[in-house]
């Protein structure tokens, strides 16, 4: 069974954790990491969202993602391939305490991606997210809709998903007129 849909208040803890997880990543990565994005709505202030961080990281090339892979695995990440989203390898923790930077910490649920500098879903996501972080009307008029589709689809996460979808294109497509 998978975890109902619940949408919550911004908290503005999200980038601080954001911030303990890049520190790790960059540790770890060092030169094979080009930048480490903050994306997703947690990434945007006053923006309701579910509690989950969404970590892209932006390598150079995927030449050398193997690299990549070898050092997320050490740091206790299971490669899970694109998940159908071509251009983005996800990354999953085997527990709370990934990454596993020798602290014992226990993380906040995130979701970690890896995605070279050409890759259309990174330029989406960083679009999307700057467009949001640029417009707080449509911010709140975003976040609405999510609470709203957290309230109608708590159980299911695809139809949660497909109810934002209309929304993220035209957000898209208005970021590409003149």
């Amino acid at each position: 069974m998978t975890r109902p849909v619940v949408v919550v208040p911004h908290d503005p803890a999200w980038v601080a954790a954001f911030e303990a997880l890049r520190a790790v990543y960059v540790a770890s990565l060092g030169d094979l990491a080009l930048a480490i994005h903050h994306v997703g709505s947690t990434s945007v202030p006053g923006l309701a969202a579910k509690p989950i961080i969404d970590v892209d990281v932006e390598i150079r090339s995927r030449e050398i993602l193997p690299s990549v892979v070898r050092a997320l695995a050490a740091l206790g990440y299971r490669h899970e391939g694109d998940l159908g989203v071509h251009g983005r390898e996800a990354f999953a923790p085997e527990s709370d305490d990934v990454p596993r930077d020798g602290s014992g910490r226990r993380w906040p649920e995130h979701h970690l991606y890896v995605c070279a500098s050409d890759s259309p879903e990174l330029r989406r996501h960083l679009v999307f997210r700057d467009w949001l972080r640029a417009q707080p009307g449509k911010a709140a008029e975003y976040g609405a809709l999510k609470e709203r589709l957290a309230r109608l689809h708590r159980d299911d996460r695809v139809r949660y998903l497909e109810g934002k979808t209309a929304f993220i294109e035209a957000a898209l497509a208005a970021d590409r007129k003149p």
